[in-house]
């Protein structure tokens, strides 16, 4: 039986962690935290506003789904706190994550960061390496809630990073400088992402996570689309990790290897 805390407890996905998490035969809910909702009652946990109460609560693998800027902070403690940490957060730097796996290189504890726990997004990742070395373009097209704070999303970042790596190892080059040469509107093209693979934020109410990668080449294209449309889907991928992150040393990076791709 894993001990389980969630921070971010009170936010959407952190909530259905928390239900996914209570309703586990092999896991158990044991501190909800989040300062946003302290007091509350979720899946019959009192909220508490702060992660120093994790260790207290017997919290033995933390879930965290908050923000960038919190959870600079909280990998921090966990690591201090010897507490296995499965982190969804999106908008950590490379920086933020080379930080984080110094700490977690000198912790008893190990963690999970990853930019989607979604299996299909997981997978269009994979697929996306594979036709990269084949096709002359690609652009990223990625979807998301209006309440979503960083721009692009963490999937699009590592998408585009994928690919220009999969270029790379085949030694086919770069892709093609972008032809465009008056721009009507400024940012029209999308931002020039990793190995100038071009990537477009869509902001509206009404969805979710989505992600569309569109490959050209003479006479053909080849798009590549996940839709989330429940954060449900992203459930399996997290359980996936909170019972794997123990015997995973260190620091691992997305939920690619938890999946043997």
């Amino acid at each position: 039986m894993h001990a389980v805390g969630v921070v971010g407890a009170g936010g959407r996905m952190g909530h259905e962690v928390c239900q996914a998490v209570a309703a586990a035969p092999d896991l158990e809910l044991v501190a909800a935290i989040d300062p946003g909702h302290v007091g509350e009652e979720i899946c019959g946990r009192t909220v508490v506003g702060e992660v120093t109460a994790l260790a207290d609560l017997g919290a033995e693998v933390v879930v965290d789904f908050t923000v960038a800027e919190a959870a600079r902070q909280n990998l921090a403690h966990y690591a201090a706190a010897g507490i296995h940490a499965v982190v969804g957060t999106t908008g950590l730097s490379a920086s933020d994550l080379a930080e984080a796996a110094d700490r977690f290189a000198a912790s008893e504890a190990n963690a999970i960061v990853a930019a989607n726990f979604a299996v299909g997004a997981v997978l269009l990742m994979r697929f996306c390496e594979l036709a990269a070395p084949y096709m002359d373009g690609v652009e990223v097209i990625e979807l998301h809630h209006d309440a979503k704070r960083d721009a692009p999303s963490g999937t699009a970042l590592q998408t585009a990073t994928g690919i220009a790596a999969a270029r790379e190892r085949a030694g086919v080059g770069p892709l093609p400088a972008d032809p465009t040469t008056d721009l009507v509107l400024s940012g029209a093209r999308g931002a020039e992402g990793p190995g100038g693979v071009r990537v477009h934020s869509v902001r509206l109410p009404g969805l979710i996570a989505h992600e569309e990668v569109i490959f050209g080449a003479l006479g053909q294209s080849l798009s590549i689309r996940h839709d989330a449309y429940d954060r449900r889907s992203f459930i399996p991928g997290v359980l996936l990790a909170v019972r794997s992150v123990a015997d995973r040393p260190g620091l691992t990076v997305g939920i690619e290897a938890l999946l043997g791709l």
